[in-house]
């Protein structure tokens, strides 16, 4: 092993790991943790379990909507449902916050999006190339803001949701 390896996992960490999480809980850990379509073998491996209950609790996650899964593929993939994670958000801070705190924090987002959009001529982040301009340091600083600004356009979408929340008594569509 070099300096710079991972250090290996001792068995107090995989006793953490396991200790107060059931097989479930491990697996929608897991699917929580992933970007990209994976086979449920490799899940389960990560939520140390046998791959025949990853599977099991992998389609019932693909029932609640937390994963999407493609059965279609052989081994079968599962990949988390982004949807599902924004809508959490959004309900958490529909719980959290009141309508006018809600409300206070769009109009300071879209001030955000205003000085970025005025800082780059145009209102789509993706219109924006961070390698036309100068020097190293420029890029980098023109990548970071892009990405802040992408950031702010998201953050706005989740707070007009939790507004969406918090006035229809956590419904999305008024009673």
């Amino acid at each position: 092993m070099t300096e710079f390896d991972p250090a290996p996992e001792s068995e107090d960490s995989q006793r953490r790991w396991q200790e107060g999480t059931d097989t479930f809980g491990r697996v929608y850990n897991v699917v929580l943790g992933i970007t990209s379509p994976t086979t449920y073998t490799d899940i389960a491996e990560l939520a140390d379990c046998s791959p025949n209950a990853a599977k099991k609790h992998l389609d019932r996650l693909v029932e609640m909507g937390i994963a999407h899964g493609d059965s279609e593929s052989r081994p079968a993939t599962y990949e988390r449902n982004d949807g599902y994670l924004e809508w959490q958000d959004a309900s958490r801070i529909a719980t959290e916050l009141s309508v006018e705190d809600i409300l206070e924090r769009v109009e300071e987002l879209e001030n955000e999006r205003t000085e970025y959009e005025s800082q780059f001529g145009t209102t789509d982040p993706s219109d924006v190339s961070v390698f036309e301009q100068g020097d190293h340091e420029t890029i980098h600083e023109r990548m970071a803001a892009v990405s802040e600004w992408q950031g702010v356009i998201r953050d706005i979408r989740l707070y007009e949701l939790a507004r969406q929340l918090s006035q229809n008594d956590g419904h999305l569509i008024p009673a």
